[in-house]
C-alpha cells in the first residue's frame, strides 16, 4: 500500500533517539570498526605483519575503492525497502570482514576484505544517513543529521580505545578480531531498531527525481571531491605521520582517540553554525580549518601544535560530511539516500587517488610532507569552488 503525500504524524521523542541511535551504531561498525580502525592499525600492521608503506597505500586505495563501488550500487537503486535490505546486508559484512582482517597475513585476501569492508561502509555513511533523515522528514522533525553523524567520532573514539586496551597483550591479528567481536555491540541495534521504510507511490518518486539545477551540483560534487581528498589522507595516515615524532612513537591509538574526541562534538557545533550563516559558509569554515590541520605538520615538530592538527582535522572531517549530505538530502526529500549516493561517488574519486598517492610519495621521499602540501592545494580549490557554489544556491525547499 503507497504512502499519501502527507508526512506521517510526529512520533514521540523514544521513537526518534532509537531510530537516531541506530543509525549511530550503523556508523561505529561499519565505518568507526571496518574502515577507520585500518588508520590505528596501520602503524602495527606495518611493525607486526611486514606491510610496506606502499602495500599500505594500496590496501586503503582498495578500501576506498570498495566504498565507491558500494556508494555507484546504491546511487543505482531508487527503492527504499531495496536500500534497507542492502544496509541490513552491509551490517553483516562490517562485522565479517573486521573478524576476517586478523584470520590471514596473504596480502591479496587483505586487499579482498579491505575492499568489502569498503562496501559496506555504505550502510552507515549512506544509506543509514539517508534513512534516517527520510524517516525524520516524515515524522515532522527537523532535517539534520548532526546527531546521526556524532557516530563518526564515536567510531573514532571506540577503535581506539579499544585497539589502547590490547595492544600490549595482543598482536596485531588479535587486535582485529577483537575489534570484530566488538562490531557485534553495535550490530544489535543497528539492525533491530532502524524500521524499514514504507513504499513511496510514483508521485512521489517522480518529485524525488527534480533538484537543483546541474550547474549547482557539478559545483557541490567537485567541491565535494575536494574534501575527501583531504579526509582520506588525514583519515588513513594522521596516526602514521603524529607517530613519525618521538614523544609521541607508539602512541597511534591515543592520537586516533584524541581524534575522535574532537569528532564527536563536531557535528552539533556544524550544525549551529550552518543555522547562522548558511551551510555554504559553515562548509567554507569548515575546509579552511581542515586546510591548516594539513600545513601544521608540515611547518612544525613541535608535539602540541601537531596534537593541534589533529583535534582541528578530527573537528572537521564529520562536519564536512554532515553539512554536505544534509544540504543534498534537503534537496531530494523524499528519497535522499539516492541523491547521498550520487554525490558520494566523487567523493569516493579522492579516496581512490589520494591514499596510494599517499603511500608512493611517502615510499620515495621517507617524508608525508609533499603529500600534506599537495592536500593543501586541494582542499583550497574546494574553498574555491564552495564561493562559485554560494553565489548560485537557491534558499532551500520551504523556505520563505
Amino acid at each position: 500500500m503507497a504512502v499519501t503525500e502527507s508526512p506521517l504524524p510526529t512520533t514521540s521523542n523514544l521513537a526518534r533517539y532509537k531510530v537516531i541511535l541506530a543509525g549511530i551504531s550503523a556508523l561505529i561498525l561499519t565505518v568507526g570498526l571496518a574502515r577507520f580502525a585500518y588508520t590505528p592499525m596501520l602503524p602495527i600492521m606495518r611493525d607486526g605483519a611486514g606491510l610496506s608503506d606502499v602495500a599500505g597505500g594500496w590496501l586503503a586505495t582498495i578500501n576506498y575503492l570498495g566504498y565507491m563501488s558500494g556508494a555507484l550500487l546504491a546511487s543505482c537503486i531508487g527503492r527504499l525497502s531495496v536500500k534497507f535490505t542492502l544496509y541490513r546486508m552491509c551490517l553483516v559484512l562490517g562485522v565479517v570482514t573486521t573478524l576476517g582482517m586478523g584470520l590471514t597475513d596473504n596480502v591479496v585476501l587483505w586487499a579482498i576484505l579491505r575492499f568489502v569492508a569498503g562496501v559496506s561502509s555504505i550502510a552507515g555513511l549512506l544509506l543509514a544517513s539517508g534513512l534516517v533523515l527520510n524517516w525524520l522528514t516524515r515524522h515532522h522533525h527537523r532535517q539534520e543529521l548532526g546527531l546521526h553523524f556524532t557516530g563518526l567520532g564515536l567510531g573514532v573514539v571506540v577503535s581506539g580505545l579499544a585497539l589502547a586496551s590490547m595492544v600490549e597483550w595482543t598482536n596485531w591479528a588479535e587486535q582485529w578480531i577483537g575489534l570484530g567481536l566488538l562490531g557485534l555491540v553495535f550490530f544489535v541495534p543497528a539492525w533491530r531498531w532502524l524500521p524499514a521504510p514504507p513504499p513511496i507511490s510514483a508521485k512521489n518518486t517522480a518529485k524525488a527525481s527534480q533538484g537543483p539545477s546541474r550547474r549547482w551540483l557539478a559545483l557541490m560534487i567537485a567541491a565535494y571531491f575536494c574534501g575527501g581528498f583531504g579526509y582520506v589522507v588525514g583519515a588513513t595516515f594522521i596516526v602514521a605521520i603524529l607517530e613519525n615524532l618521538p614523544l609521541l612513537a607508539g602512541e597511534g591509538s591515543w592520537v586516533w582517540v584524541i581524534v575522535g574526541l574532537a569528532a564527536v562534538p563536531s557535528s552539533f557545533l556544524w550544525d549551529r553554525v550552518a543555522r547562522a550563516f548558511g551551510p555554504i559558509m559553515a562548509l567554507l569554515v569548515a575546509y579552511g580549518l581542515q586546510t591548516v590541520s594539513f600545513v601544521l605538520p608540515v611547518v612544525s615538530n613541535d608535539t602540541l601544535i601537531n596534537l593541534l592538527s589533529a583535534v582541528l582535522f578530527g573537528g572537521t572531517f564529520v562536519g564536512v560530511v554532515s553539512l554536505t549530505l544534509t544540504l543534498i538530502g534537503s534537496r531530494y526529500p523524499n528519497n535522499p539516500a539516492r541523491a547521498m549516493s550520487r554525490l558520494t561517488l566523487s567523493y569516493g574519486v579522492a579516496q581512490v587517488v589520494a591514499p596510494a598517492m599517499t603511500g608512493y610519495i611517502v615510499a620515495f621521499t621517507g617524508s608525508y610532507h609533499g603529500a600534506l602540501l599537495i592536500t593543501t592545494v586541494v582542499m583550497v580549490v574546494g574553498m574555491g569552488l564552495l564561493l562559485a557554489l554560494r553565489q548560485i544556491t537557491p534558499p532551500p525547499p520551504g523556505a520563505a
